[in-house]
């Protein structure tokens, strides 16, 4: 792809996640969406050791008392029961949608066959790739190829519209490399998909496409007004994708965590019935005063390792979830006056 110029006052203005730069930006990203969760749960538990344990060098909490710490245990089984028994509730829930009659599931492939010769019609190539980053890559290559080509439709002519449609397929084209590049940077699964596609705000662009389609119809040529046709369809396929991708990253994600959160139930509860046996003896606590603070710390650790998990988890998937909430044109996120056109109501309607 050719690099493009841009012009900021046809800018996406709020999901363009890609165009900030900066260490807490970065840190921020890694930790709301390209980190990988048990990495993120790993750094949760380690902040949560840091604060038990500047609280107890400071004498704010103590592990002395048997009353307190196993009124503390006591709550964290009875959570932690309630929380693995959700978990597995919303497991049932997400497998519910997997079952299905021969038609229902024989729509559903027709669906997506359709979907992909689609793609590979408006990508003017034999097949769709099998791989999601590849469709979207050759989605995305068919919204610059659009792009240029309208672009050069417009060039000879040298009024308003034409330096505004010009100025949107320099946004188009600047934006679509970026992805692409970092697709290119990236793996093959669904999740490599999502993460790129949530990073470009085609919403925004097919909000600016239809607008100038219904604001210049009669300025542009016959061909120029093909071929932006032609790019608001492949700004459409772009959106249908990703919302596919989305769908089934988080079917397996949310599975994922399901197994996960099983996993860890089982030697959390333990841990917690352990920290109440630690302090059963009414002599006090059956283990050194010197380890008990490490001991303790350590089984909360793995008593609270279910609760680091769920934020992980839905820190990444709540995020994706809220930066793909626009359908199409309808961009709920924006300012009401965010955008190059005036397209409010007349006061004489």
């Amino acid at each position: 792809m050719e690099s493009a110029e841009t012009d900021e006052t046809l800018e996406s203005y709020g999901a363009d996640i890609g165009t900030h730069e900066g260490l807490v930006t970065r840190f921020q990203e890694w930790v709301l969406v390209d980190g990988n969760r048990l990495s993120v749960a790993a750094i949760i538990l380690l902040v949560v050791f840091a604060v038990v344990a500047a609280l107890y060098e400071l004498g704010v909490i103590t592990f002395v008392n048997p009353g307190a710490v196993t009124s503390v245990a006591s709550g964290l089984i009875a959570g932690t029961f309630s929380l693995v028994t959700l978990v597995v509730s919303v497991n049932q829930l997400i497998l519910s949608q997997e079952f299905s009659a021969a038609g229902r599931a024989r729509d559903r492939l027709e669906d997506v066959i359709e979907f992909r010769q689609t793609v590979a019609d408006d990508a003017a190539v034999p097949a769709s790739p099998a791989v999601p980053t590849r469709v979207l890559g050759l989605i995305l290559e068919s919204i610059h190829h659009d792009a240029t080509a309208l672009a050069d439709a417009v060039g000879d002519h040298d009024d308003e519209p034409s330096e505004i449609v010009i100025r949107y397929t320099n946004s188009v084209r600047e934006r679509t490399e970026r992805i692409d590049d970092r697709i290119g940077q990236s793996g093959s699964d669904a999740f490599t998909a999502v993460s790129a596609a949530i990073t470009y705000d085609e919403s925004w662009h097919l909000y600016v496409g239809t607008h100038l389609r219904g604001e210049y119809a009669d300025s542009l040529s016959p061909a120029a007004a093909e071929r932006l046709d032609g790019l608001i369809d492949s700004l459409k396929l772009f959106h249908v994708a990703r919302e596919q991708f989305k769908t089934t990253y988080l079917q397996q994600e949310l599975t994922r965590f399901s197994q996960l959160t099983v996993y860890c139930g089982v030697p959390s509860i333990l841990s917690a019935i352990l920290i109440g046996l630690l302090y059963a003896d009414f002599t006090g606590p059956s283990v050194s005063a010197a380890v008990l603070p490490a001991v303790v710390s350590v089984l909360f650790l793995v008593v609270l390792s279910p609760l680091a998990l769920l934020a992980s988890y839905i820190l990444r998937t709540a995020t994706i979830t809220r930066r793909t909430a626009s359908v199409g044109p309808m961009v709920p996120q924006k300012d009401p006056e965010a955008g190059p056109f005036d397209v409010s109501v007349g006061d004489d309607r």
